[in-house]
């Protein structure tokens, strides 16, 4: 089914907006078109409010957990108010599902809470080797109280019970899913002959009152936009490396006291033969793969140069038992614990008792000892050194960050103190705008940043931006000292730019008008139509060509071929399409034609449960007042 998904990415992308966009026409969104939060209050749900501290706390909750689960990826995109948002969107849907599950008094049994806590791996790590359960622990590793947790556990088991109902019984028939998926996979043999907007504007001629006309007419298109000069302090490690001097001393006490870890890592190499068991196989598999590795272990030990022979013949690992179950050398982390263990507390030429790992039993043979080679503290002295400097850099860090935020904020008025304090550089910039510049790099291209810069506040009184983390320890705070507001560019200075977007202007009504007379003259007279060679179109192959051309081809009338019909391109120009022929989507194979239909079911399925949750979000009158950004609307 995932295979069908990568072959027809677009086809994907195409069929879920069909399928998924009329709900929302339906039920129509509430996120859009709002005012802004007022009071504090950013929604409501069922009469309940969500406040600004609510939103903020779950966005953070969802960074951290991004973060910890994705370490390298960019903070940038979850500082965006796009990512915001989001945030805000799964909030409000919790609380609707929330709200749902308990007017429809939807409860969890304790019963099968319990069955859960006794499946749930998670949990089973806290349980001490007595069989009680490790409290302490727990909120040490989870941050909440176990009561706390099996609160939201259960909650989290009740509102998934609301959609159930309808995402566990979606259903499309053969005869539904073909009239779509044929439309998809549907072919039209086509001719374009095209009328470019750019090959009528090199014909235009204008007059100075022209261009000023236009100008005047159109001053929107030639606006500078807002500019500023900053001056800003960066916090990182790097900038706290500068500061820090290591004693000699200190680098030799350290390199004496780790002197063993700091060799390198030992490495071993041994022979196993695995009987394979995993940990899901029923017990009596178990227990009789655990025999066989026993009775191949007395094999060993009473003739030990057979362990190779035996490991060629019985060994169920494929990859060492043609070596006679050579595994080479390895790490003590490169391998499963259970083994692991055994090997490095082996001596070379010993062999193991069966240890059971999740993989089955092993009888493991320990062939060499490879013990890394202990360098001089002359030779790891450059290393040490940047070890050292940077443990102590993140150090100072995390006691300078509290210094350096407090510091900003306190004299709002300037940078230089705090950049005195901490011997940090006050730099600048020029020419800022809210959209970070082409080849930005660093907090210039961070848009919290400028989003910052360009508060009413800083703008109107030059004030300090709050401490800002752009990064992985990365403090960042700026200032304007000069700002620009936007205007419109003067036409002396944009005669040439005025110029081209006229000259584009009227050579796009040049093209559709010689295109429309073009269509008018070869529809009366077919036989003189001069088009180029034909292509073969659909909705997943678009042959790059315009969506306006594609759509107006693909939903041509096909009753009677071929067809000619004039498509407006908007700017650039016009085109006349010549439908030849369709050819219908190729008879699939039987197990094909099942996964695609299943897969249409799955679309489907998502159609329905989204119209369900609009449904939902009107019966609870849930409400966001925050205007949803932007490029979340064009994203959605």
């Amino acid at each position: 089914m995932f295979d069908f998904i990568r072959k027809h990415t677009k086809v994907t992308m195409a069929l879920l907006f069909l399928l998924i966009v009329p709900s929302f026409v339906l039920v129509g969104m509430n996120s859009s078109g709002r005012s802004e939060a007022n009071g504090g209050v950013v929604a409501v749900v069922d009469g309940k409010d969500i406040t600004q501290p609510e939103w903020d706390a779950a966005h953070q909750n969802e960074v951290n957990r991004l973060r910890a689960s994705m370490p390298t990826l960019d903070i940038k995109l979850l500082d965006s108010p796009e990512a915001r948002y989001g945030t805000l969107e799964r909030l409000v849907r919790d609380r609707v599902l929330a709200a749902a599950a308990a007017k429809g008094g939807l409860v969890v049994a304790d019963q099968k809470l319990q069955r859960l806590y006794a499946e749930d791996k998670a949990i089973a790590a806290f349980r001490l080797p007595d069989g009680k359960f490790d409290r302490a622990g727990f909120i040490a590793q989870t941050g909440m109280l176990p009561e706390q947790y099996e609160a939201r556990l259960r909650a989290d088991l009740a509102t998934r019970q609301v959609m159930v109902g309808v995402a566990g019984t979606g259903f499309a028939s053969k005869a539904v899913a073909d009239v779509s998926l044929n439309a998809f996979f549907e072919k039209r043999e086509i001719q374009v002959a095209r009328f470019n907007a750019t090959d009528y504007a090199s014909r235009v001629n204008l007059s100075d009152a022209q261009l000023e006309q236009f100008y005047k007419d159109n001053q929107a298109l030639f606006q500078a936009p807002e500019e500023a000069s900053v001056e800003y302090v960066v916090l990182d490690l790097d900038s706290v490396k500068k500061t820090i001097t290591v004693n000699e001393q200190d680098l030799k006490t350290y390199y004496e006291q780790n002197a063993q870890q700091l060799a390198g890592t030992e490495e071993r190499r041994a022979s196993h033969i695995l009987i394979e068991a995993p940990a899901s196989a029923p017990a009596a598999d178990r227990e009789k793969a655990k025999e066989k590795a026993q009775q191949l272990l007395a094999a060993v030990k009473k003739e030990p140069n057979s362990f190779a022979d035996l490991a060629r013949k019985n060994s169920q690992d494929t990859g060492s038992a043609p070596a006679g179950g050579d595994l080479n050398f390895f790490a003590r982390n490169a391998m499963v614990k259970p083994f692991a263990d055994a090997v490095f507390a082996m001596k070379k030429g010993d062999v193991s008792d069966v240890v059971e790992s999740e993989f089955g039993y092993h009888v493991i043979k320990l062939t060499d000892i490879k013990a890394p080679k202990q360098k001089s503290y002359e030779e790891m002295k450059p290393g040490l050194e940047a070890e050292v400097k940077q443990q102590l850099a993140q150090k100072k860090f995390a006691e300078t960050a509290e210094t350096f935020s407090n510091a900003v904020y306190e004299q709002s008025d300037s940078l230089r103190p705090i950049a005195d304090r901490l011997k940090l550089e006050v730099k600048t910039a020029a020419k800022l705008t809210r959209v970070p510049a082409a080849g930005a790099t660093g907090v210039l291209a961070n848009p919290k940043f400028l989003n910052a810069l360009f508060s009413p506040d800083a703008i109107e009184k030059k004030r300090n931006t709050e401490a800002l983390e752009a990064g992985p320890s990365v403090l960042v705070s700026g200032r304007i000292t000069q700002y620009t507001a936007a205007r419109t560019l003067p036409l002396a200075e944009i005669r040439d730019r005025v110029r081209a977007a006229l000259q584009l202007q009227l050579g796009a009504e040049m093209a559709r008008k010689e295109g429309a007379e073009k269509l008018a003259a070869w529809k009366a007279s077919p036989a003189t139509a001069a088009m180029p060679a034909a292509v073969l179109i659909s909705r997943d192959q678009t042959q790059k060509l315009p969506t306006s051309i594609v759509g107006a081809t693909l939903s041509a009338d096909a009753s009677a071929l071929p067809v000619l019909l004039g498509v407006d391109l908007g700017t650039q120009g016009y085109a006349i399409v010549k439908v030849l022929k369709v050819l219908a989507r190729p008879e699939q194979a039987p197990a094909l034609a099942l996964q695609e239909q299943g897969q249409y079911t799955e679309w489907w399925t998502s159609a329905e449960s989204l119209a369900y949750f609009n449904v939902l979000k009107e019966r609870f009158k849930a409400d966001i007042k925050v205007t949803r950004p932007v490029a979340a609307k064009a994203g959605a």
